[in-house]
């Protein structure tokens, strides 16, 4: 059975027990402050859970994209080295908020597998939990007394906590579970030892294949468990898993999700894939390293077509660390020194874009971004094997530091695995100790810094709908629903208020959360720092409490930091518009970051904007606010008509069936953001920078309203003091114009008199060269610059034979020493210039290099050229 319809097989099975069929919600999640990654099915219905919203359908099915590499759920190493750990993964799932329960969950299970799949009864076995003491927690009977209606007793299987307990996180709804578990291993290795004795111990052929979670209880802050007010199921079944059973073969990469891949790797890399060696052996670590490749690649471009580009902060710098692990592994065990991995996306869109087609309407972007990654990462690994060698260099003995180590891998990127791969070829080691030391110290600073310690909530009043009241509020008469305490190392102590209703709006597509007060009867004010939404509740930040929390209170936001930003939200929908006329239809926004004082707009587009684009991209957006367009709003329209009608909506957003549709004249896109009512409001629009942030994504930056009023005046007042410092002058670009050139012509005569200069000391420098072992050696400091010595090494090279001539120089307190070595030397003496700059450059705290009979190093310190030039001549003994 192929992957395609073990998949549909699926939804279509859920769909005939009357469940929704819903999309896959992005992988990357945008609404969510407490996960990078969707890691779970559940992710996209934690609200439902939490009962802070209602699903339109109570049963529910579907495929979710799954990604595990941070945090709790961490795959990442284990990728590759087995057959069933995956980065990105497929989630099958079916869920009842407060319907069906165990029962069905159960029953409907072993239909699917047993009976739709055909998966012999006799090579599954079930888990079930068998209590916790210190919970006060019984088995569960009832999972227990279901599965032995179906399955034999000896198949049933009593899992502790860690195995079949299952919770959303060190707080919230959590229950027991029940897993369904595969024997795939031949007759003779069934016969020889029972599958059961296998579950939950590692063994490739004796997986879990299916998760029925029960959701009975809520964890509290303290620990503390609570039952429920509704039952839920949460089910989770891994796709490749499946497959790997349907297909009959012994490892997830054997199925048609990875087949594909590895052939196209095999073609390009010239290598061969061995589904039986292991990773110790020499063919093992091609096939590892074609694992890894095959693997990683779906969760890097997975993640670039939901938004999330690489990055060196937050989930941009997980999704390049897994790319530069799958670039590595290329580089050191296929030998692939150019790029290669960004060739794999067609593949990849062939087998996946029907199931998910954002693949195919991002593969552009996807290929080109992975290949820039992939240059410039290939470029880094060749900076850190000339680093790696100067410090096998300076290391006395056969063990390399592993400081210097960890500073080689956390400064510039070079992979800890390659420099001891490195070092064993050289026969040196590494201490890994000291360098899993430095290693940790780094995590417990990060661990530290972005620690968060959440309470409990107090309900005050039980009201689970929260009306935001903002588009057409900024003050409101409200009562506090429920609060919470949280302490985090970076904001300090601070409370989470919910209420009633609310004007404020919260952090989400791009725009900062609201700030603004609470104003009690009394007189009181609470400030309110910041605004964001989780699990559908919109939260206040506070950084105390009202003294009456069950009082009433008057929620008012900051007008005038609402306006600035409602100015720069509406600038970057007539900002996309104004690309798209000016650049092409291909213009899509890529992201963006909504501030009251600026506004950041990233887009799709292959080429730099030229000044005069620019010019009239500014103009296009000014002519609208000219216009005085009105807001035209559609708080609730279906998604599908409002494509009709022409609205944009922008990729890796999730979008409900009712969706906010926000018009400016011909500019009309899906967003839930604040706006102004009126261009006008903008008053102007002015262009701050434009740059590029990754393959074929620019970034436009820009400012309206109160900061470009403050942008002109700023830009006048330094006019008028240019024109002052020019003495008052009529025509002050004239006369800037005229300084320029007078400046051209002086740097002119410059360089024929240090020209001059060199001449002359050339012919002193001729008498100053020792005869050494056949060498004709000079080391001394010069004044000149480094074209001049650049210039002086070359005329005497070419007038003189067997020369090496070291020359070092101050320029402006920097250090810059130069090598020259005639080319009959390079491999006669198998002399290197490259190699001696690098080696003496530790003296003037710098480093370089350059081709073996010319280079150069610069340096931070000038006070070691001396020590330099003496040291130089140590490489003619």
């Amino acid at each position: 059975m192929r992957s395609q319809e073990v998949r549909k097989r699926f939804l279509e099975f859920f769909e005939s027990k009357k469940h929704s069929i819903v999309p896959s919600a992005p992988m990357v999640i945008k609404d969510d402050p407490t996960l990078m990654f969707t890691n779970a099915g559940m992710n996209q219905f934690k609200e439902f859970f939490l009962g802070n919203g209602t699903p339109k359908n109570n049963r529910i099915t579907d495929t979710q994209k799954c990604l595990r590499v941070s945090g709790k759920h961490n795959d990442l190493e284990e990728v590759g080295m087995d057959t069933y750990h995956h980065t990105m993964f497929e989630m099958l799932g079916n869920w009842s908020f407060g319907d069906y329960f165990k029962k069905e969950a159960i029953h409907w299970a072993w239909e699917l597998l047993t009976e739709v799949y055909g998966i012999n009864k006799d090579i599954l076995y079930v888990s079930v939990f068998e209590g916790a003491k210190d919970e006060n927690l019984d088995m569960d009977q009832e999972a227990y007394d279901l599965w032995k209606e179906i399955v034999p007793e000896d198949r049933i299987i009593m899992g502790n906590k860690k195995d079949n307990f299952w919770e959303m996180g060190d707080q919230g709804p959590c229950g027991p579970c029940s897993e369904i578990h595969v024997d795939i291993r031949s007759e003779e290795e069934k016969a020889a030892k029972p599958g059961r004795e296998l579950v939950n111990a590692d063994h490739p052929q004796v997986v879990e294949i299916w998760n029925l979670v029960f959701m009975q209880y809520n964890r509290k802050a303290d620990g503390t468990l609570e039952k429920l007010p509704s039952q839920h199921v949460d089910t989770g079944m891994g796709f490749e898993r499946l497959c790997m059973v349907l297909q009959k073969v012994k490892s997830n990469y054997d199925t048609d999700v990875f087949t594909p891949l590895i052939r196209e790797i095999e073609t390009i890399t010239k290598s061969k894939y061995d589904k039986n060696s292991l990773p110790s052996d020499k063919d093992g670590k091609v096939s590892v390293a074609i694992r890894v490749i095959a693997d990683h690649i779906r969760a890097v471009a997975f993640s670039i077509a939901d938004g999330q580009l690489p990055s060196n902060t937050g989930a941009g710098y997980v999704i390049r660390r897994i790319l530069r692990r799958a670039i590595r592994y290329g580089f050191t065990f296929l030998d692939t020194k150019e790029p290669f991995i960004y060739k794999l996306v067609v593949t990849l869109c062939n087998q996946m874009s029907e199931a998910f087609p954002e693949l195919k309407a991002q593969k552009n972007l996807i290929i080109n971004v992975i290949k820039e990654e992939e240059q410039s990462f290939l470029r880094t690994l060749d900076q850190g094997l000339t680093l790696l060698d100067n410090v096998i260099k300076e290391t006395k003995g056969k063990t390399v530091s592993g400081e210097k180590a960890f500073e080689l891998y956390d400064t510039y990127g070079f992979p800890i695995d390659l420099t001891a791969l490195i070092l064993g070829e050289q026969g040196y080691e590494l201490d890994e100790k000291a360098f899993e030391e430095e290693l940790q110290k780094q995590k417990d600073r990060s661990r530290a810094a972005s620690k968060v310690s959440t309470g409990d909530w107090e309900m005050l009043i039980n009201d689970a709908e929260e009306e935001f009241i903002g588009y057409d509020n900024l003050y409101a008469d409200i009562k506090i629903t429920r609060y919470r305490k949280v302490d985090s190392k970076k904001d300090g102590e601070l409370y989470q208020l919910v209420f009633d209703k609310t004007p404020f709006y919260p952090e989400g597509g791009g725009q900062v959360g609201d700030k603004g007060y609470l104003e009690a009867s009394n007189g009181d004010v609470i400030y309110i720092v910041d605004t964001k939404k989780e699990n559908n509740l919109i939260l206040h930040f506070a950084k105390n409490l009202p003294k009456n929390v069950s009082g009433s209170f008057k929620a008012v936001v900051d007008q005038k930091q609402r306006a600035r930003t409602s100015s720069n939200h509406t600038a970057t929908h007539l900002l996309h518009q104004a690309l798209r006329s000016v650049l092409g239809t291909h213009v899509e926004q890529k992201g963006s970051m909504v501030h009251s004082g600026n506004l950041r707009f990233d887009f799709s587009h292959f080429a730099k904007v030229s000044s005069e684009e620019l010019k009239e991209v500014e103009n296009f957006v000014n002519a609208r606010i000219r216009e005085n367009l009105p807001l035209k709003e559609q708080r609730s329209i279906s998604y599908q008509k409002a494509i009709e009608e022409g609205a944009i909506a922008l990729f890796g957003e999730k979008y409900g069936d009712s969706v906010r549709a926000i018009r400016f004249g011909e500019s009309m896109e899906l967003c839930g953001g604040t706006h102004v009512q009126n261009t006008k409001d903008i008053w102007h629009f002015n262009v701050t920078s434009e740059s590029a942030i990754a393959a074929g994504i620019r970034r436009i930056e820009a400012i309206t309203g109160d900061a470009a009023k403050e942008y002109f005046t700023s830009q006048s007042e330094s006019y008028n003091k240019v024109k002052i410092a020019l003495k008052n002058l009529k025509d002050p670009i004239k006369a800037i114009t005229s300084l320029q050139e007078e400046n051209i012509s002086l740097k002119k005569e410059i360089e024929a008199l240090l020209k001059d200069k060199a001449k002359n000391l050339k012919a002193e420098l001729k008498s100053e060269f020792k005869t050494i072992n056949g060498v004709n050696f000079l080391a001394k400091k010069v004044d000149l610059d480094a074209a001049g010595i650049k210039d002086l090494s070359f005329e005497l090279g070419g007038e003189m034979e067997d020369v090496v001539m070291l020359f070092g120089t101050d320029q402006k307190g920097k250090a810059l020493l130069s090598c020259y070595i005639s080319k009959n030397l390079v491999e006669e003496k198998e002399l290197n210039a490259g190699q001696i700059v690098r080696e003496l450059g530790k003296y003037i705290q710098g480093g370089g290099g350059g081709q073996p009979f010319f280079a150069t190093a610069g340096g931070k310190n000038p006070s070691g050229i001396e020590e330099a030039l003496q040291n130089a001549i140590s490489y003619l003994d």
